[in-house]
């Protein structure tokens, strides 16, 4: 689970986001705040670019959880980026 801040360098973010779907097919991603969510957004766009050279396209999916932090409840959103297309040589299946 890549944690994402309003700070985080979204290239940086890119090659962890590009680093997971190599790995296992997916990666998740928590954010918190629409700052946190820019971030997000752009390190997944910059991710579609590192991985479209191995012809491979990223589709992300959001949604809510709510996590603990400090004692209290915030809502946070959690995005599972995935690939389009089975990578080849991966044992994971698209969805």
């Amino acid at each position: 689970m890549l944690k994402v801040s309003s700070g985080s360098n979204p290239g940086a973010t890119a090659g962890a986001i590009a680093n997971g779907i190599r790995e296992r097919g997916e990666t998740q991603m928590q954010v918190i705040g629409p700052r946190a969510v820019n971030q997000a957004v752009k390190a997944i766009a910059i991710a579609r670019g590192y991985l479209a050279a191995s012809g491979v396209d990223l589709y992300f999916t959001p949604s809510f959880s709510s996590v603990l932090i400090e004692g209290q409840e915030k809502t946070a959103i959690h995005f599972t980026v995935r690939t389009r297309h089975p990578m080849i040589g991966s044992t994971v299946e698209p969805f």
